[in-house]
């Protein structure tokens, strides 16, 4: 079996704890002077960066911050089952992904979460 095709995504997430959320979204609109597309609610802020968007997501359960991903495939039966091939684990309880959307999580070995979206490639 041949290896789907990935492309990097347009979204990188940043799950932040709760107590340096403000902080977290300062840096990024007034020390770096990035330009905010969207405030989704009190917990999440998407910037845009350099083409990509950069979500900044309010987590109080998380005590450290974490970086998440996104990557296209044409195929995404496909890619499951390479990626399976690879004992690369879906990762499903991650969080919810809005209905219908064509899409799963995954971790690479050192635990940085991936979505692993059909599209864009």
């Amino acid at each position: 079996m041949s290896a789907p095709n990935y492309t990097p995504g347009s979204n990188i997430a940043m799950k932040v704890p709760a107590n340096v959320f403000e902080a977290t979204v300062a840096f990024y609109e007034t020390a770096l002077g990035l330009r905010i597309l969207e405030r989704i609610a009190e917990d999440s802020v998407v910037f845009d960066f350099g083409g990509k968007n950069l979500w900044i997501d309010r987590v109080p359960q998380l005590h450290q911050a974490e970086i998440w991903l996104e990557i296209y495939t044409s195929d995404l039966a496909s890619a499951s089952e390479h990626l399976n091939t690879q004992n690369i684990i879906r990762c499903e309880d991650i969080e919810p992904l809005p209905s219908g959307m064509r899409a799963f999580w995954i971790k690479n070995p050192a635990g940085v979460v991936h979505l692993v979206a059909e599209g864009g490639v």
